[in-house]
């Protein structure tokens, strides 16, 4: 059976994350939506529908234009898994199953596929989370750990695999990626992580775990700018967060926010467009 590919190009990031996410909120689900950088300030957005229709419909709602290809009868959901390479991030590895053979078992091997959830590693965003994830852990122990907004739940699989003694909380507002999360840590064999479908920090599960040791937040920078208040609050006196989903431009704002609420600023790192803070809670 053929499918079809969705594809949309444009030189506005805010545009391709627009896209994105419409893609990802069709309905009937679409395969396989990925945002990849296409050259420098240049970016791909695509997607496969099983039927023309399905594709044609999703390319209709789009704010941009889109072009729609017949493609031959192959995996392409496959396919287009397989393009990506395995991650390095600090003692991190992150990798598709098709590359699972060769890579070594160990605490630092993660499993992910691109999927319907957001994190594969390959951002910017996640790749800086990862890698603040790695020093910060060996830097320090923490007992208690939120993923806030965690997506494909790789970053408290990672935060897990370094702190095994710690108790590890993800949430995410959309089901489908709690469900996505779960499912790679069951795939993992990441047991000590606890999961809850929550906006914000407002939910019965993550008050009565606060205050944390450490809160993880890859979302965006206006979001992450709200929630500054709320993070202060469940945050113990000492404690940390990084920050990530945040373009270069963006941060100086988000560091202010986070000043406002009695933080101070420990490490701003970038890779690409994109600024990763870690940012501690004055005692």
């Amino acid at each position: 059976m053929a499918s079809f590919k969705i594809s949309v190009r444009t030189d506005e990031l805010s545009a391709a994350q627009a896209c994105e996410a419409q893609l990802q909120e069709a309905d009937p689900p679409l395969d396989a939506v990925t945002m990849f950088e296409d050259g420098p300030g240049a970016w791909l957005v695509e997607a496969y529908a099983q039927s023309r229709e399905d594709a044609e419909s999703a390319a209709s709602s789009l704010t941009l234009a889109a072009a729609v290809e017949e493609l031959p009868d192959l995996n392409w959901v496959a396919i287009s898994q397989a393009a990506l390479p395995p991650v390095h991030a600090g003692r991190f590895i992150v990798h598709g199953s098709h590359d699972k053979d060769r890579i070594p078992r160990g605490p630092g091997a993660i499993l992910i596929d691109a999927g319907e959830a957001f994190g594969t590693a390959h951002h910017g965003t996640t790749l800086g989370c990862l890698t603040a994830i790695d020093r910060m852990t060996r830097r320090g122990q923490f007992k208690r750990v939120l993923d806030l907004g965690c997506g494909s739940g790789v970053l408290a699989i990672a935060a897990s695999r370094a702190l095994p003694a710690a108790r590890v909380l993800a949430s995410d507002n959309d089901p489908i990626a709690v469900e996505v999360a779960q499912a790679n840590a069951v795939a993992n064999g990441a047991r000590g992580i606890t999961f809850a479908c929550a906006l914000g920090l407002d939910h019965p599960l993550l008050r009565s775990a606060a205050p944390f040791d450490l809160i993880i937040a890859n979302i965006l920078a206006g979001p992450l700018k709200l929630l500054a208040g709320d993070v202060a609050a469940s945050l113990r006196r000492g404690g940390v967060v990084i920050l990530s989903g945040i373009l270069n431009p963006e941060a100086a704002s988000v560091i202010a926010a986070y000043l406002a609420h009695g933080f101070s600023l420990a490490e701003r790192r970038q890779i690409g467009e994109w600024t990763t803070l870690t940012l501690r809670r004055r005692g």
